[in-house]
């Protein structure tokens, strides 16, 4: 299996030995308390003979001696009915009944559900021979890939051979043969074959695969109605409900595993619309593509990578949720293709410093560092500095919330945006544009030369002027506007941010700036008003972004 390395010890968890699926699975808990219903059948019984007299019993205090004499004559049936006491031992064995029931749940879901898991595998055509020895590829004996090829797959055969590429997990979500599988699972193939679990072998075709969340759709013609899973809310999904995971860990097909769901909203940095659900249900390589059901037995989550130092599971799985994967998917079965939403902000988090410089209540919502040109963000009058905190009348929590509910939107919609600006609330609408992958990015101006002059000392630090000589000695274009900084001191704060001379500080809160005098008013006007921070833009090369500052320093 062909392990892909991810940020911070993420790796894909596919490869060239099997494919595994995660599969939770809805038990329920109604079995207990159920045996106890023989107990009720001795209690009619006595009913009769007492309940006759007692009623009448309440009005006259008198009667109630009356009854007395009948309970004397009931012994007869009393004894009569001492048969009827064993049902009493009845109880204790329901009590038991829950440990086999639970216990049995996991193996009928899993009976259930192996049938719509399949592996996947790929291969893909040798490289072209070389023909002069020195164009030969140098051979690598005894490194540890040849090592793993040999001890899965035996030695290599003869030259010109296809050669086996990756293994996966999939799960088949329409009777007509239509399977979901992560993107990686089948990057570069030139042929995908799929297993079902009767073993039957039948070759796929790519109906549309999405790189930017690892998804692929694929179809395969099996001549007789297949079956086919269910997709589920992930958005119901909480911390600690039980899940299963059905897939082809190293090549070992139709393996079953349960665990818990450890988190959910995890953001493993492997895309702009993280969102995985973390699980401690044993997942490893060859995984990928395979599904997590929840105790319904519907797909919640489609399994993509794993934490692990040594390439192996430590508990420690990551899925992709059904509320993100369904709509792509749909998207791949109509089209092939999918269209996202485009409004072209640059956005970064609101940190609780951020939060208290601009006045909100508290960190939510995204904070517009740089608009695009000729986009609907720039149409619609938005700004550096605006805090978007709803879209769409949703409410914008996190940051990374806002990508993809954008990506999610159809183009030429019109939204609706609650933005922060200027200590309080505004209303904005924009028409969502269709995103262009090819779209080229933004040139940073071409740059000239300069030289330092006199500086102001604020925030800590040393700022200049925009002369002919300060623009060519930090290469700033004729277009800048601000201030330079062009003295930072060591180790101070404004260092352990990130800042460096030659970076241009263009506004102070929500006001541009021209000068470093500018820029003294603002941080001025700021301690006035209380603040403790003071919120600053500033630009390096064409890319911007926001720095909060103790007013103090100023």
């Amino acid at each position: 299996m062909c392990v892909i390395p991810r940020v911070g010890g993420v790796v894909r968890a596919i490869g060239w030995l099997g494919t595994t699926t995660a599969i939770l699975l809805a038990l329920t808990l109604t079995l207990p308390g159920r045996a106890q219903n023989p107990a009720p059948a001795p209690i009619p019984a006595p009913a009769p003979v007492p309940v006759p007299a007692p009623t009448p019993a309440p009005p006259l205090p008198a009667k109630p001696s009356a009854p007395a004499p009948e309970p004397t004559e009931t012994p007869p049936p009393v004894a009569a009915q001492a048969p009827s006491l064993p049902p009493s031992p009845t109880p204790p064995p329901a009590a038991q009944a829950p440990e086999p029931a639970f216990a049995d749940v996991f193996s009928q879901l899993a009976g259930h559900l192996l049938g719509v898991v399949v592996n996947i595998s790929t291969t893909q055509a040798p490289p072209p021979a070389a023909k002069t020895a020195q164009d030969a590829p140098q051979a690598s004996p005894g490194t540890s890939l040849d090592d793993l090829f040999r001890d899965f797959f035996g030695e290599k055969g003869a030259p010109g051979a296809p050669r086996a590429a990756s293994l996966g997990s999939g799960f088949i979500i329409d009777p007509s043969g239509l399977i979901v599988t992560n993107a990686h699972v089948i990057a570069n193939a030139d042929q995908i074959t799929v297993t079902l679990s009767d073993d039957r072998v039948l070759q796929a075709q790519v109906v549309g695969r999405d790189a930017v969340t690892d998804l692929a759709l694929l179809k395969v013609d099996a001549k007789t109605p297949l079956p086919a899973a269910t997709w589920g809310d992930s958005a119901k999904a909480k911390v600690g409900d039980w899940v299963l995971a059905i897939g082809n860990p190293f090549g070992l097909g139709g393996t079953v595993t349960a665990g818990i769901i450890s988190a959910t909203a995890r953001d493993i940095h492997s895309g702009p619309y993280d969102d995985y659900l973390q699980t401690d249900a044993s997942i490893n390589r060859g995984n990928s593509g395979g599904p997590m059901f929840n105790l319904a037995g519907e797909v919640i989550g489609i399994n993509t990578a794993i934490y692990s130092p040594s390439g192996g599971s430590i508990g420690i799985g990551f899925a992709i949720p059904t509320a993100l994967a369904q709509p792509i998917i749909d998207q791949l079965k109509t089209t092939g293709k999918v269209v996202r939403g485009w409004i072209g902000a640059r956005i970064q988090p609101v940190t609780d410093d951020v939060a208290e410089s601009v006045g909100l209540d508290k960190a939510r919502g995204a904070l517009i560092a740089a608009i695009d040109s000729d986009s609907p963000a720039t149409q619609a009058k938005l700004k550096p500095g605006d805090v978007i905190l709803t879209y769409d009348g949703k409410p914008v929590d996190r940051s990374r919330q806002l990508p993809r509910m954008v990506a999610d939107s159809s183009p030429d919609k019109p939204i609706k945006l609650t933005i922060w600006r200027d200590g309080k609330e505004a209303e904005v609408t924009l028409t969502v544009a269709a995103y262009n992958p090819n779209r080229p990015q933004p040139q940073p101006p071409a740059p000239d030369q300069p030289k330092p002059p006199p500086t102001v000392d604020a925030l800590g630090l040393k700022l200049a002027k925009l002369t002919p000589d300060v623009r060519k000695q930090f290469s700033l274009p004729e277009t800048a506007r601000g201030a330079v900084i062009v003295e930072i001191p060591q180790g101070s704060l404004a260092a352990t941010q990130g800042l460096r001379a030659g970076d241009l500080i263009v506004a102070v809160g929500e006001n541009a700036i021209g000068s470093p005098d500018d820029a003294l008013a603002q941080i001025a006007a700021a301690k006035k008003a209380g603040r403790k921070n003071v919120l600053i833009r500033v630009e390096r090369e064409g890319n911007f972004r926001f720095v909060t500052m103790p007013v103090e320093t100023g």
